[in-house]
Parts: C-alpha cells; structure tokens; sequence
C-alpha cells in the first residue's frame, strides 16, 4: 500500500496487474500477454487457488488480493491523503451509481469517471482521453475494461499517464451493485469463481471450464516438478 501511494503522489506512470486465475492462464498460452503481466510495476495474487500456489513456491503467508477491495482501500487512502481517482471504463449508467456509492462511503473523496465507446479509439480520440486523465491531476486510474483489454491498455499507456493505473476488472459493478458480489464466506473458501458462474452460466461457463482445468493441471505438474 505504500508503494502504491508513493508512486501516486508523485504522479509516476506504472501500472498494476490483478491476476487471478484466468489471467494467469492467459498468459501462459499468450507470449505477448505475459510480457505485459511481466512487466507490470506490481503484480497480485486475486484468487484463493493464485495466492495458494504461491504459498507453495514459498511466499509464506500470501494472501490474495482482489481488485474490488484493493481499490476500495486505496479509496480510503486517497481520501485521507488528497488524492484524486480517475475510474476508467464501464458503462455511463454503472458509473453514476459507483459515484454515489463513493460519495456516501468517502464524502471528502475527489473522483473523476469517464465511460470510453465500446470499440477501438481513434488516435485523436486516445490522445485526448490520456490528456483528460492528466488534467485531472489524478493518482490513481482504476481501469475497469476487462481481461485482457485492461491490461493491454494500461501496458500501451505506461509512459503517457502520468498516475498509478490498477486494473480492477468487474469492481465498477461489485461497487456500484449492478453485479452481486460472493458472500465473505465464499471468497475466504476459493469459491467466488462458483458465485460468478452461476450468476452469469451463459457468459462465463466457457471460461471457468477451460481456465480453471489448464490452471489445475498447471499447477499439478510444477507441484510434482514438470515444466
């Protein structure tokens, strides 16, 4: 946390990696994806199975960290040390009521949200969306576009944006309610995957089936010493 807040005061460009299962996965079958989770400033462990597999390999007492509540913490902080967010991505409407659940949570919390179109920017477009994010004098960039996009995003922008730019995946909507989080209980057990797919078969079904079995026979075979 810290580091984090260092970094923001002093308005460097890094970015952060949340990776949890399905990133890991993902960069492990895309070269050019793993360069960017390699090249992160920081990278975390967000997911039960992601934190556990990096206890085994050493890093005693790893816990995970998601992106809903890093970036809820760093709220906080940013509250108390005078630090503007920049909430970048997500939809207009998940937007307005993530800036009301803020206002009520951290009254004294300076945000600026924007709501990028769906598709590729234009040149213009991208340049004119960095130059609004420095104006704002921002510390932090939460970027809420989703895996990989986020990633790849932040990756391409690492230079430009002068602020720590975190990507917090499905965290806009956790915060704002228009998706139901899993109970404590649930993220405490590695069960928060069983809570996402069950809210939304038809969308993540595919990937919690495939990520989920690469990842455990991943993990099997470098737990009994394979490549």
């Amino acid at each position: 946390m810290g580091r984090l807040l260092g970094w923001a005061q002093g308005h460097e460009s890094r970015y952060v990696t949340i990776c949890n299962v399905h990133v890991v996965v993902s960069a492990s079958r895309d070269a050019a994806y793993r360069d960017i989770i390699n090249g992160s400033d920081m990278a975390t462990p967000d997911g039960a199975p992601v934190a556990w597999m990096l206890r085994r390999q050493g890093f005693a007492g790893q816990s995970r960290i998601s992106g809903p509540d890093l970036m809820w913490a760093l709220c906080e902080r940013a509250e108390t040390e005078n630090l503007l967010i920049y909430c970048y991505g997500s939809t207009e409407t998940t937007l307005g009521l993530l800036r009301v659940r803020l206002r009520e949570a951290f009254p004294a919390l300076r945000v600026m949200m924007e709501s990028p179109p769906f598709r590729a920017l234009s040149a213009e477009e991208d340049v004119a969306a960095v130059e609004r994010i420095n104006a704002s004098g921002a510390g932090f960039v939460f970027i809420g576009l989703g895996c990989p996009k986020q990633e790849r995003w932040m990756a391409e922008h690492r230079g430009k944006v002068r602020a720590v730019m975190i990507g917090v995946g499905a965290a806009f909507d956790f915060h704002a309610g228009t998706v139901q989080r899993a109970p404590a209980w649930m993220r405490d057990n590695g069960l928060e995957w069983l809570h996402r797919l069950v809210s939304e078969p038809g969308r993540l079904w595919k990937r919690y089936l495939v990520t989920n079995t690469l990842f455990i026979l991943g993990a099997a075979r470098q737990l009994l010493g394979g490549k």
